[in-house]
């Protein structure tokens, strides 16, 4: 895609990171040009983890202020080791770079592994779940306290409520994620899986995952495919998805030449791939 002059991002989302030895280059949370128009960043998750709670910590002290005189961190030192935290970290990392590179043609994600990719596209959807009873228990709490007070300005009282406002602002917040998430043409998420029965059967279980919350695989990616090598079994399992394949590498994919070398052997097919993520009436040149 930088090839054809698009602005290119990739972000690597994965944890165990492996642009750095990919591209051979040094990348970090700090935007990185590897070739023209194409950026790299590596996310530092421990970064996020922290910059997650602090906001925690500062829409606490905001909204309680009458708790401000009560020590709150050794609180959080226990809370920072919840289950969750990353893929809640990681969704500030998505809209961040949405905020920032938004105005770029592709964004590409590298995702972290199956498990952790999976909490990651439920988490708008379970979080809603979530924020609708948050709402209708806050409501039924100003119901109680309007009862208790006698005070006769309802109306005035729920548009003043900093909790109720700030439950409403998170559930604006993962509605708009869940629709990004779900627009695809927007949104195109690729399956990439290797030709083997094991790859095969994880494969099938995200796909079912992902439907179960109205996401829909983009393209399933063949990957390593040897030449004249048989890939019924995929195609019929995933019937109906389109399917790029992409051929195997005697030479290990390290270092830009090498990287440069394979996209000229296999202009065609990875022209094809790009092809469709393209707007209508563009095409990507071999």
């Amino acid at each position: 895609m930088a090839h054809q002059d698009f602005k290119v991002l990739i972000v690597s989302l994965d944890p165990a990171h492996n642009q750095c030895d990919i591209f051979e280059k040094n990348l970090s949370d700090k935007p990185l040009e590897i070739v023209p128009n194409l950026i790299g960043i590596e996310i530092d998750q421990d970064y996020w983890v922290k910059q997650y709670l602090k906001d925690v910590q500062d829409q606490i002290n905001k909204t309680y202020s009458c708790l401000a005189a009560l020590n709150l961190d050794k609180y959080f030192r226990v809370v920072k080791h919840s289950p969750g935290l990353e893929e809640y970290a990681l969704i500030l990392v998505f809209k961040d770079i949405l905020e920032k590179f938004g105005h770029l043609e592709f964004l590409v994600f590298d995702m972290l592994p199956t498990a952790l990719a999976l909490k990651f596209f439920t988490l708008p959807t379970l979080s809603l779940i979530w924020i609708e009873q948050l709402l209708v228990l806050r409501q039924e709490i100003i119901k109680k306290r309007d009862l208790i007070t006698k005070v006769k300005y309802l109306k005035k009282e729920v548009e003043k409520d900093k909790i109720l406002n700030k439950i409403n602002e998170m559930k604006k917040d993962y509605e708009n994620l869940k629709e990004i998430f779900e627009d695809c043409e927007e949104t195109h998420i690729n399956l990439v899986l290797n030709p083997d029965k094991l790859s095969l059967a994880e494969s099938q279980r995200i796909l079912s995952a992902l439907g179960d919350i109205n996401i829909r695989c983009s393209r399933i990616i063949n990957n390593k495919m040897l030449r004249d090598s048989s890939c019924d079994d995929i195609t019929s399992a995933f019937a109906g998805t389109p399917m790029c394949e992409c051929p195997y590498s005697e030479t290990p994919l390290i270092g830009l030449t090498n990287l440069e070398q394979f996209l000229k052997t296999n202009a065609n097919v990875l022209a094809e791939h790009v092809n469709h993520l393209l707007p209508t009436g563009t095409e990507a040149s071999k």
